[in-house]
């Protein structure tokens, strides 16, 4: 049997050439969406980059003005690899290695060889170093949060996420801030063979939980769970949770007992809520002008939530907000205080439904990776502050404890993500973009990141390529085959850093004297080591290679988050300063933030919708799509069909619907102080009247419309806040944001970003 694999699923591959197909897998109960959008996108022909390719005015005289409209020049491999070379030695010669900027995000394959950011990083290394980004767009917040209060890392603590099994039959009332949904769920980083979110959910619902949406949006919660529907004002959760919590003080129903053994800093955090501290109570009617919702609501949820064994899901997209922080470390502090934390059904998560492996009942086992080597560079920046890096050089920024100075970037190097999608406020990006000398970029499509690179290298997708799925939360292992061959000329990114490795004198050190094939099994070697080390034994791998697919044999395994400390907090203490729980962190308040105190707090929102100024604006949402993985198969046949006159869809409440003068299929453009953008109208009662919710992802596509700068196909973070969560963590704030909404009278502009860019010969006539 054949299979590939993907972050959004594994598929068995049917027929050949021609006729080939991708089928989910028959034991997968909810195939991902994405996949039936996979073939048609990578065999896109207006789309796929199909030569190396020099954008003309940098070619011929260095011109940075990266406006993503420019003309190409498709170059042979061997004269587009010398000419990355040479600029790589010239910055690195010039200005030392920490003015390149390696910039990745990982989410081209599954696999664990062909990891775009494994390549890229491991060829970087080996010539002196790069400046690097730590943290991610997806919970950057909590990477850096959850182990100054939990003592555990990010993925340390969904590793142990309380298991879907064990809510089952013991969890009475399951509060979803932010929601649970399928839609979310159809990813993992890794790669996944089964999607089973939304069964546990149905299990749970069936098994007798009562489950409530705390969210703008319906949807957010399968409809057939019959969950009732609290939507808060956006990025207000922080208030509701204090104001849930100044019930539990005031009715006496806090579990003291748990927070005296179990936690560290409760006094400081309870004189808070009090008001002891600021003179300000954080009760149900402070919490109910905030947020919009009813005091008396409040009220009845804290008490039920007393009474019943309750647990506590923060989905990542909370924390995708300004001061992103404070909805994590208050979330966590309510389910302190009732005192269910470490039970089977009961106390806090974080990621449920997010991606699809967290609460999965799994033991994880920790597979190799393709070795990067070491960094000699030490200068490194949250993911998220590209944009300042490259604005701002010299500049810097507060995070974690320290601050950091940003380096003059004078070459970018990207591979395998699309931060024309990823980033926030994209037409300063586009402006920040333009500051480095130069900027290559590997990419399969022509996406708006590699319109406005200097130097653009074909790559393969993972459909044209060998690899192996390894995820160390899943069940089975995946041999992903090849399903096409290579379009135009697209090498893997191996190959292509095995070229530019040759350049440098280094090839021998980044291939090891391997080939893909010889690659693949020395990681199956390693595998088959660590599964020994586990138990388990592994095929050889040419019969791994045969089956295609391997299946743990018993791979299942409960968890329960802070199980093992709540059972013994002496003999098992958390990895902080107290060895529990801190509800108050003397680390984080040495660092002396005013954006992120010493323990949770409540800070208005840079903007929202109680704002004095808000007026009649929506409060943006803007989640991850149910038709592509971040900006991947925007260009693909079911992407394409969720678009109302190729713009991307934007929902609208009913009432607001009226209000705006629009109906279902109309045209409108979302504005604020940092962009416009198209999208079509959806309309749809169950979203809160004052937000418009739209997919992330689509690809931007910015065109001068009567001496306005308008994204025509409609990517929501046109319009969002370039701004960190806080000095703490730096994370996005892509939640928080305002808009105006119009309808569109003009006639409707055609597309650039479906077509490619112009392909021009050189000036002095050379093909």
């Amino acid at each position: 049997m054949r299979y590939t694999a993907a972050h959004w699923g594994t598929y068995t591959i049917t027929g050949e050439a021609d006729d080939v197909g991708l089928a989910p897998l028959a034991d997968d109960p909810q195939p991902s969406v994405i996949g039936r959008g996979w073939l048609g996108a990578v065999r896109d022909e207006a789309t796929r980059i199909r030569r190396p390719s020099v954008r003309r005015a940098w070619l011929e005289r260095r011109d940075r003005n990266r406006t993503g409209r420019d003309g190409f020049v498709e170059l042979p491999w061997d004269e587009a690899l010398d000419l990355a070379a040479g600029e790589l030695r010239r910055v690195i010669d010039a200005h030392g290695n920490r003015a390149i900027f390696g910039g990745s995000y990982g989410w081209a394959s599954a696999g664990r060889f062909h990891h775009a950011q494994s390549q890229l990083r491991r060829f970087l290394n080996l010539i002196g170093g790069y400046t690097r980004s730590v943290d991610t767009y997806s919970h950057a917040a909590g990477e850096v949060l959850l182990p100054h209060v939990t003592g555990m890392s990010n993925a340390l603590f969904q590793d142990r996420m309380t298991s879907w099994s064990l809510l089952e039959g013991n969890t009475e009332l399951l509060l979803c801030f932010g929601g649970i949904s399928g839609r979310t769920a159809q990813v993992m980083s890794s790669g996944t063979t089964g999607h089973e979110v939304e069964g546990w959910l149905a299990r749970i619902h069936r098994a007798g939980a009562r489950i409530v949406n705390i969210s703008p949006r319906r949807a957010d919660v399968p409809k057939e769970l019959e969950a009732e529907w609290i939507a808060p004002r956006p990025n207000t959760d922080t208030a509701l949770m204090m104001g849930l919590a100044h019930v539990l003080i005031e009715e006496g129903l806090v579990n003291r007992a748990f927070l005296d053994r179990y936690t560290h800093g409760w006094p400081r955090l309870e004189a808070y809520l009090t008001g002891a501290a600021d003179g300000v109570p954080k009760s149900a009617d402070w919490a109910a002008a905030i947020t919009g919702v009813d005091a008396g609501r409040i009220r009845a949820l804290a008490r039920e939530m007393a009474g019943r064994t309750t647990m506590i899901s923060l989905a990542w997209g909370i924390q995708r907000a300004d001061h992103g922080e404070q909805p994590l470390w208050m979330g966590l502090a309510l389910a302190a205080m009732l005192g269910r934390i470490g039970s089977k059904g009961g106390g806090f998560g974080f990621g449920y439904g997010s991606t699809t492996p967290v609460g999965r009942p799994i033991r994880p086992l920790p597979w190799p990776s393709l070795p990067q080597g070491r960094n000699p560079v030490a200068d490194r920046i949250p993911v998220a502050r590209i944009a300042d890096l490259l604005l701002e050089p010299a500049g810097g920024c507060a995070y974690n404890g320290e601050t950091l100075v940003y380096p003059d970037i004078r070459l970018v190097y990207w591979t395998g993500g699309n931060p024309f999608h990823a980033h926030q406020d994209l037409n300063r990006l586009a402006e920040a973009w333009k500051r480095p000398e130069t900027v290559i970029v590997n990419d399969i499509w022509w996406t708006p990141t590699a319109r406005r690179a200097d130097i653009v290298f074909p790559a393969t997708s993972p459909l044209e390529r060998r690899d192996i799925m390894l995820n160390r939360r899943d069940g089975s292992l995946v041999f992903m085959d090849r399903v096409l061959a290579p379009i135009g000329e697209a090498r893997d990114d191996h190959a292509i850093f095995r070229g530019l490795a040759e350049r440098f004198g280094v090839a021998e050190a980044f291939t090891e004297g391997l080939d893909e094939a010889g690659w693949l099994r020395r990681l199956w070697d390693e595998a088959s080591t660590v599964a020994g080390q586990h138990g388990v034994e592994l095929p050889q791998f040419d019969a791994f290679r045969a089956a295609g697919r391997f299946d743990r044999p018993d791979p299942s395994a409960e968890a329960i988050q802070f199980g093992a400390f709540v059972a013994d907090p002496e003999g098992n203490p958390l990895a902080t300063p107290s060895g529990r729980i801190e509800l108050h962190s003397e680390v984080i308040a040495g660092f002396g933030l005013a954006d992120c105190p010493g323990h949770p707090v409540w800070i208005e929102p840079a903007e929202w919708l109680g704002a004095k100024d808000a007026g009649n604006r929506l409060h943006l949402v803007s989640g991850q799509s149910i038709t592509r993985l971040h900006g991947q198969m925007d260009n693909g046949p079911v992407a394409r069909a969720t678009k109302i006159d190729g713009r991307e869809p934007v929902y609208l409440h009913p009432a607001t619907a009226r209000r705006l003068g629009v109906t279902a299929g109309d045209i409108v453009l979302l504005s604020n102080d940092r962009g416009r953008a198209l999208a079509g109208v959806v309309v749809d009662e169950g979203i809160r009247e004052d937000v418009a919710w739209m997919g992330t992802g689509a690809w931007y596509d910015p065109q001068e419309i009567d001496g306005a700068l308008i994204d025509v196909h409609g990517n929501a973070n046109t319009l969002t806040i370039d701004k960190g969560t806080s000095g703490l963590a730096q994370g996005n704030i892509a939640h928080t944001a305002l808009v105006t909404v119009g309808k569109w009278e003009k006639s409707l502009p055609g597309l650039a970003i479906d077509g490619p860019p112009p392909i021009v010969p050189r000036h002095d006539g050379t093909p």
